[in-house]
């Protein structure tokens, strides 16, 4: 769950827009410049260097210039995400790549990761595109039968949390918390890319919007471990949780995965673990997050498993350097479960400082190598 998000998206797309990325989208016959635009960051601008490209792989080359972290987003008319890249700090640089079809985009910085964003249109023309490595597209078909899984998994997981609270059972209820999350931990790329489900289902309070109720597991998180109650709102809230993850379980078909999103994706679920879990943020209440940790991870290295035989060929340095960046932050996750073929880890509130340091630095080391995976297969 991010820290902050963009807000609801109230348009439904249209065709075009779904088709607007797609599996057959590989390099341009444009030059390797024509494909980068610059993007300036400052706390209340954002500047891009191009308005126009043409379609295939295009660079955000991004550079926070203001005082606040910021994150950048390259997003459809209608909010749904193609690409982001967030947690950038002041004076840092990043690079963020995507692949786009012909058609209307938005480029958005968020200074201090509030709000919509500040925004820049980007219209991207058509041309030639070359036939994308067939390897690639077997591992995106892969990957959307993965993520199809993980939701049609937690469905049932979902149904005996919600009838534990629904039964007013506190104890039960928080027993099945945790193992209800781990399918969306591990997609939750995928289901952020539509706009509107995450904040009904994984919203934190410190992330609502104005106006905003807050629904989903955070807020049912609360009563249950905080609060230490049980109440005809939040039986009503369960109710609406089963309704929501519904709703994901039967648009997951329809999200847009592209080799890119998914390399992307990964270093996602590595930001999600770096600003909610590694802080003890994300279940501030509960202390479950080392099984949100673990889903994230097993998420990242799914995407990057299905890509690695292409990344592999293009930059071996770089395979050799993530298999042993995931091979050290999955040993040292073992450390806090007695049973590695289980989800039952130490309670966060457990884990001391010296501890939250080895995870962190563990989950930032694997991070740096992780964001280069996207150019890696788009060579």
């Amino acid at each position: 769950m991010r820290a902050a998000r963009l807000s609801v998206a109230t348009a439904v797309a249209a065709v075009t827009a779904l088709t607007a990325v797609t599996g057959c989208t590989s390099k341009s016959d444009a030059k390797d410049g024509d494909r980068v635009i610059g993007v300036t960051a400052t706390d209340s601008t954002c500047e891009t260097s191009k308005k126009e490209i043409p379609a295939g792989h295009v660079e955000l080359a991004v550079e926070n210039k203001g005082s606040k972290v910021t994150e950048v987003y390259l997003l459809f008319p209608d909010d749904r995400i193609v690409s982001e890249r967030e947690n950038i700090g002041p004076g840092t640089k990043q690079r963020v790549t995507a692949e786009v079809k012909a058609g209307e985009y938005r480029i958005a910085c968020k200074p201090g990761m509030k709000g919509d964003g500040i925004r820049q249109t980007l219209k991207v023309t058509g041309g030639s595109v070359a036939q994308r490595d067939p390897r690639l597209d077997k591992a995106v078909a892969a990957y959307r039968s993965y993520a199809q899984t993980q939701a049609d998994e937690t469905l049932p997981k979902v149904a005996a949390f919600v009838a534990a609270v629904k039964a007013g059972n506190l104890e039960a209820a928080k027993k099945a918390y945790a193992p209800s999350r781990i399918g969306w931990e591990r997609t939750e790329p995928v289901a952020e890319s539509f706009g509107d489900i995450d904040p009904k289902v994984d919203v934190r309070a410190d992330g609502l919007e104005s106006g905003q109720k807050w629904t989903g597991w955070h807020r049912l998180e609360k009563a249950l471990w905080q609060d230490k109650k049980i109440g005809a709102e939040e039986k009503a809230l369960a109710d609406q949780l089963t309704a929501d993850l519904t709703d994901w379980q039967k648009r997951v078909g329809k999200a847009v995965i592209t080799p890119t999103s998914m390399a992307n994706g990964a270093k996602e679920l590595l930001d999600e673990v770096a600003t909610g879990k590694v802080t003890g943020e994300e279940e501030r209440y509960s202390h479950t997050d080392l099984v949100d940790f673990k889903g994230n991870v097993e998420g990242a290295q799914q995407s990057y498993e299905l890509l690695k035989p292409v990344a592999k060929e293009n930059d071996a340095a770089l395979v050799t350097e993530l298999d042993k960046q995931f091979a050290a932050l999955d040993a040292l996750l073992d450390k806090y479960r007695p049973n590695t073929t289980s989800y039952e880890f130490t309670s966060y509130d457990k884990v001391g400082a010296a501890g939250r340091k080895e995870l962190s630095d563990a989950v930032n080391a694997l991070a740096e190598p992780l964001s280069k995976l996207a150019a890696a297969v788009a060579k």
